[in-house]
């Protein structure tokens, strides 16, 4: 993107509010003048994440991501600064000027999207037509049951089994062959270097954005072929990582609640049922991002896998990621069905619906799988049981919930309450204790630069690296500073400094001779990572008393003084020492 103005930077900003753009991620209460929530970044039960209105900034002092609100955009949507800021910029109704290799990127996205939207038309024509859509039909309406009016709705297609005849016809509309390749709808043969479509013989499900686009395709196969199912690889318009099927008419009917299955049929099922919540994450486990994704649409999940072992595997999972981000979630437990559409056409909708609401918590969840795991018939097993469910209830916050689940467990294990109370207790202890040894020897490795990814220096010269970032923390919190210093004819130089991650900060701060500054200003050169960093250096000051220009100085003398000493040689050092001198 072509440089941006301060001025328009400043626009941008002023016209995205933090709380407002915060708010989709995060549910916010007001603590004094600010807002405090769950950190939508990393795992927490107590709300550290922190929303700074008056100076439009946020931080987490849980996991130490901040910056303004063009960094928690870059964070929360995965997207580089001119991203961020271009996406802040059409929030707001503000026209941003491109480059040509902007208008380049812009263009071929915006090529893939409608190479997309003629590929789905072809497909489901395709699928309409009585000939070449005859087998793709009979898979979906006949042995799966699909009505056409729900085939229409979701847009399904079919893929003939034919080396290019989607080929041909994008090139017909004025594609090229390597924008086909680029969007993973042809594929280059090896033997003669043509262009053949990358899904034949198919049924294909559209793959849309809840905006409306159609990113990407799913194919899959009419009997066991293998792979029986063929999706779209990443793509300038396409995450399957940070996509979820349905979710384009899901939006509008889960603002309490998502089902969430593991394939295309399942949702379909579920949504031709009456069940419009329903979504599938892309042939793919969940992650973070689509946990997060869920989080910005809904207050809890059902989690709705498959019967089988991978599918209670891939629930567990599911827990961990969404409890990560503050969802309450729910396993579904399907007895005569192994997914949701088998258990809907032996069923039926009304029986699914009073499944729901017997779905599992996520302690009994596990408490389930561990009761299933052992005989505790047997004295071994039983004491195994014990085991795990003590670590499982050490782990629920709740003193209530907890209570009530050693209750359960203690019934179901033939054992006093008070006993299993006093084990839980036990865990409980240990695990703090062994947790505030854990963030000791993280404060230790850290105030040592063991592990620092950010500034890399740090471990080479820790005093000096330490002082740096202190006096650097002043700087960002007194940029008036550099134009003081200047004054009185002592400002540093770039070289002076001893990292290159702080000679980086300084010399962008040095651009604005002195003046007015934000820390926007440097994310356009600066990883999330190193925003965070100076987020934090910023706030970590702010929370102290004496950040005088005296102090900065002080510092500075400190950071050169660690690096004169670090640069002696060892002869020299044990001369010194002799003499008696430092």
């Amino acid at each position: 993107m072509a440089s941006v103005s301060e001025d328009t930077v400043r626009e941008i900003k002023f016209r995205n509010s933090i709380e407002d753009v915060v708010a989709p991620y995060v549910a916010l209460r007001k603590a004094g003048s600010n807002l405090v929530g769950l950190c939508p970044f990393h795992s927490e039960k107590t709300p550290s994440f922190t929303v700074f209105p008056k100076d439009g900034s946020f931080y987490c002092f849980g996991c130490g991501a901040g910056g303004d609100v063009i960094a928690f955009v870059r964070r929360a949507e995965n997207l580089d600064y001119p991203s961020a800021l271009a996406y802040l910029a059409k929030r707001a109704g503000i026209p941003l000027v491109q480059d040509d290799r902007d208008r380049e990127s812009s263009l071929r996205r915006q090529r893939i999207l409608s190479m997309n939207r003629e590929a789905a038309r072809f497909f489901h024509q395709s699928l309409l037509d009585p000939q070449k859509g005859a087998p793709g039909m009979a898979y979906l309406r006949d042995r799966r049951g699909l009505p056409l009016s729900l085939i229409r709705h979701f847009g399904l297609g079919f893929a003939p089994d034919d080396f290019g005849l989607l080929t041909d016809h994008l090139s017909r509309l004025g594609y090229r062959d390597y924008e086909m390749a680029d969007a993973f709808l042809s594929g280059v043969s090896k033997k003669n270097g043509r262009h053949y479509d990358y899904f034949r013989n198919r049924v294909i499900f559209p793959i849309i954005s809840p905006s409306g686009e159609v990113l990407a395709f799913g194919g899959r196969v009419m009997d066991d072929a293998l792979p029986k199912y063929l999706n779209t690889s990443d793509t300038p318009v396409f995450k399957k990582s940070r996509t979820l099927f349905a979710l384009n008419y899901a939006k509008k009917h889960c603002a309490e609640q998502i089902i969430l299955c593991e394939g295309y049929m399942d949702v379909i099922a579920l949504h031709g049922a009456g069940f419009q919540n329903a979504v599938a994450t892309l042939g793919t486990a969940i992650t973070s991002e689509h946990a997060r994704l869920m989080k910005r649409y809904t207050k809890s999940v059902v989690i709705s896998y498959d019967s089988d072992e991978a599918g209670q595997r891939a629930a567990d999972k599911a827990f961990r990621q969404l409890g990560e981000v503050g969802l309450e979630a729910r396993v579904l437990r399907m007895n005569g069905a192994k997914d949701p559409d088998e258990y809907i056409r032996a069923f039926g909708s009304d029986r699914f619906a009073s499944l729901l609401n017997t779905a599992s918590s996520e302690f009994d969840f596990r408490f389930g799988n561990i009761l299933g795991k052992y005989d505790i018939g047997a004295t071994e097993g039983r004491l195994k049981a014990l085991d795990e469910t003590v670590a499982l209830l050490s782990t629920v916050d709740s003193e209530t919930r907890r209570e009530v689940y050693i209750g359960i467990a203690a019934e179901k294990l033939s054992l006093s309450p008070e006993s299993m109370r006093r084990d839980v207790e036990r865990r409980i202890r240990r695990g703090e204790r062994a947790r505030a040894r854990e963030n000791t020897e993280k404060l230790i490795a850290a105030s040592q630069g063991i592990g620092d990814r950010v500034n890399t220096d740090f471990i080479k010269n820790p005093p000096a690296a330490a002082a740096e970032e202190k006096l650097l923390g002043i700087l960002l919190l007194h940029p008036e500073y550099i134009g003081e210093s200047e004054k009185a004819g002592k400002k540093p130089a770039p070289e002076e400094f001893f990292s290159e991650f702080g000679r980086k900060i300084y010399t962008r701060m040095l651009d604005f001779g002195g003046g007015y500054f934000d820390i926007s200003a440097l994310g356009e050169t600066l990883s999330v990572e190193e925003v965070d960093r100076i987020t934090s250096l910023k706030r970590s000051r702010e929370m102290l008393a004496d950040n005088r220009i005296e102090l900065f100085w002080e510092l500075f003398d400190r950071m050169r003084e660690a690096m004169r000493k670090d640069s002696l040689t060892t002869e020299e050092i044990i001369r010194r020492k002799r003499e008696g001198r430092k």
